[in-house]
């Protein structure tokens, strides 16, 4: 069975990474919740996906310009709530059954935040959620320093054509990511659909996964391909879908 992962918390249901969202995924029954973190002028954690606030929360300004209080302080549009922090959405889910999916950013001129990787360890552990989390990254360097710091955390690679193309094409793009022991491989839907078959050969089936696909048709046809996991904003459609 392909598992199903909330994006964002589900983003198209409901406010992207909040706690009400991930509330509401735990009661609909998907196996997996994927959300984005970012780190804090004072050296903490929160949970938004943009390196700035004006999309989706009332304030404005990189998210590591601000201190954690700033930050929940800060109201997300369409939401009566503010920008959690991870330990926040880490104890919401410590007695849902849900893998996690925690995707280390990147900050506001696009360099890896220093020593994010290991502050997000000790938060998972602290937590005991390393037997059901996965740490993703698009920076490849991230994934390698995890790897370093705690080679038993499993990692997830996300990739593009973007991605690809900066790493030196498919071929190069396969060695690198190969280079990393165990490394799950997301791939965006537009790209796997022409590579299913290299990416299979190279990492297996179970280490496979395909994001964002989030209509009925895109659905059915991910939820029956050979792979691990479909990543989408619609996970209410997919589990229709998969039933």
């Amino acid at each position: 069975m392909v598992m199903i992962v909330g994006h964002r918390g589900a983003r198209n249901l409901w406010p992207e990474n909040s706690l009400e969202g991930f509330r509401k995924l735990i009661d609909l029954g998907v196996e997996a919740v994927e959300f984005d973190v970012h780190l804090t002028s004072d050296r903490d954690l929160v949970v938004i996906h943009d390196p700035t606030l004006e999309r989706t929360t009332l304030g404005s300004g990189p998210v590591g310009a601000r201190t954690l209080p700033e930050l929940q302080g800060t109201v997300l549009r369409d939401s009566l709530e503010s920008v959690p922090s991870l330990d926040q959405v880490l104890e919401l889910f410590r007695d849902s059954p849900l893998e996690l999916h925690i995707e280390l950013k990147t900050n506001v001129i696009g360099n890896a935040y220093q020593g994010m990787e290991a502050e997000v360890l000790k938060a998972v552990a602290r937590h005991g959620f390393q037997g059901r989390s996965i740490l993703t990254c698009f920076m490849l360097e991230v994934l390698e320093k995890i790897r370093s710091l705690d080679p038993a955390t499993p990692v997830l690679a996300s990739v593009d054509r973007r991605s690809i193309e900066m790493l030196g094409g498919l071929e190069q793009a396969m060695q690198r990511l190969a280079s990393i022991p165990g490394v799950y491989v997301a791939v965006e839907k537009s790209l796997l659909v022409h590579t299913l078959d290299q990416f299979s050969t190279r990492f297996g089936a179970d280490r496979i996964g395909a994001w964002v696909p989030n209509d009925e048709a895109d659905l059915n046809f991910w939820l029956g391909q050979p792979i691990r996991q479909v990543t989408t904003d619609r996970p209410d459609i997919a589990l229709r879908a998969r039933g």
